[in-house]
């Protein structure tokens, strides 16, 4: 009987140490899959972490005092990047690049008796007029009834995909322009896209 009742004992319940070992079993991988994707947050924050980092060193703004005398003397550049990229226009880069993503900062350079279609970019784009007369609206088609003379020291602002357009008078301009890159140019009509001269992309 002793042994019957030990047997009994040992088997009366057979589901339970079945069920205890699954349960167990159970929690474990569930406690594993919620440490892995722990430690795969960790280390994709940390990724975004370093990369930040790693973007504003790369991006630091240079030491710089340049006079409106200074910048008509010195280089100006040969790129038509963040440009109407019209002929004759051109832009240097001082800081940054508008081609990747980040801070940027260009002068931009228009010859005299230029007119500028209607166009956009995608970045938000602040602007300063260092010399001449800059005419500038905004609007999907040029229309000079739009237009606003703005001398030197005036300041305007180029919102990302709003159209707009320009034109230069008896004198060239200067422009200081800053945004966020990476920039682009978009002519609303596509027929005023300006075409590359021979030998050139």
């Amino acid at each position: 009987m002793a042994d019957g009742r030990a047997t009994q004992g040992n088997h009366g319940r057979p589901g339970c140490v079945s069920m205890r070992s699954t349960t167990l079993a159970w929690s474990v991988r569930k406690s594993s899959r919620k440490s892995r994707c722990f430690m795969k947050t960790l280390f994709c924050i940390a990724i975004a972490t370093w990369s930040l980092v790693s973007a504003a060193a790369a991006q630091a703004v240079p030491e710089m005092r340049i006079t409106p005398t200074e910048v008509m003397r010195g280089d100006k550049g040969d790129s038509q990047i963040g440009s109407s990229k019209l002929a004759g226009v051109h832009t240097k880069v001082l800081s940054g690049n508008p081609a990747a993503a980040g801070f940027y900062s260009i002068l931009l350079f228009v010859p005299a008796h230029t007119t500028i279609q209607a166009h956009s970019h995608r970045d938000d784009r602040m602007a300063s007029v260092i010399s001449g007369n800059w005419q500038f609206g905004y609007g999907t088609h040029f229309d000079e009834a739009e237009l606003k003379s703005l001398p030197p020291g005036s300041v305007y602002s180029e919102p990302a995909g709003t159209n707009h357009f320009a034109r230069t008078t008896d004198q060239p301009v200067v422009v200081h322009i800053c945004g966020f890159g990476p920039t682009d140019t978009r002519y609303f009509d596509p027929a005023n896209e300006p075409r590359p001269a021979r030998g050139r992309p």
